[in-house]
């Protein structure tokens, strides 16, 4: 997902398509930006490269910083020389545990909150975007804000923070919940389909909550069916209550239908 992102970015074209869902051609909205991405779990000829070329980006446009003698962290110098040199407005980092330097316990706020700090102070003073990926722990019972891998304080320190989860029992469907957002309005749910023969693919908005996509409830996704039932059984006008509550039944739903004179049918 980071990587379509990056790939729209360098083309200055919008990142998200439109909300009508109708083809329209690819229009360039704004500059193109330079982009600053280190990873260190996947190689950059053989994975990263491929999949830039493949969403379209200029690859030109996307930056690495050589590491290959001594480990890159967030607090070494070379971070602002490179966001300095070549103006970029996105720096990205994945995974942050990788770069948090040996000596830091990613468990210990007090080790943490430095780092995190450092971060603030280079997207303010060169204005860029400083995004950092995560892995989740396994406690899938658990709540979307303590999902993250070492101290909650990475959490708390960002201005914004989404999760991404794959959908239960849709292996192609993901879903992006916007969990925190301190300085604008918290953004709805978006999902994307990714598979190997269409590739990355933007589906739009998806009704399911952080903690529920990350504990597998599948409730968002059965609103969803239910609406879109709805919506098609009563395209050619009214319908009775029984004839929709049957319906319903025979694929499987259980629809509530509130009646104001009568009550709840079921």
């Amino acid at each position: 997902m980071v990587l379509q992102i990056i790939a729209k970015l360098t083309k200055g074209e919008p990142v998200l398509p439109e909300k009508d869902g109708e083809e329209k051609p690819t229009e360039q909205i704004g500059e193109p930006v330079n982009v600053i991405y280190r990873t260190a779990e996947n190689g950059l000829g053989d994975t990263i490269k491929p999949r830039l070329l493949s969403a379209g980006a200029d690859c030109s446009k996307v930056l690495v910083i050589d590491d290959s003698d001594q480990p890159l962290t967030m607090l070494d110098e070379r971070l602002e020389q490179a966001i300095r040199q070549t103006n970029s407005r996105l720096v990205v980092l994945d995974p942050l545990q990788s770069f948090l330097g040996a000596e830091v316990d990613m468990h210990r706020a007090n080790e943490i909150r430095p780092l995190m700090k450092r971060v603030s102070v280079l997207a303010e003073k060169y204005h860029c975007s400083i995004v950092l990926i995560g892995h989740m722990n396994k406690n899938s019972n658990g709540k979307s804000s303590y999902r993250g891998l070492g101290s909650i304080d990475f959490q708390a320190a960002a201005r914004s923070v989404l999760i991404v989860g794959r959908v239960k029992n849709e292996p192609e469907i993901r879903v992006v919940c916007h969990v925190k957002s301190s300085l604008a309005p918290e953004g709805k749910s978006i999902a994307f389909r990714l598979d190997k023969d269409s590739g990355f693919e933007w589906i739009g908005e998806y009704d399911i909550s952080a903690d529920d996509l990350l504990s597998g409830n599948c409730r968002g996704k059965k609103i969803k069916e239910a609406k879109e039932f709805l919506l098609e059984i009563l395209a050619d006008g009214a319908v009775e209550q029984n004839v929709i509550v049957k319906k319903s039944e025979s694929r499987g739903m259980r629809l509530s239908i509130t009646d104001k004179r009568k009550g709840d049918i079921r």
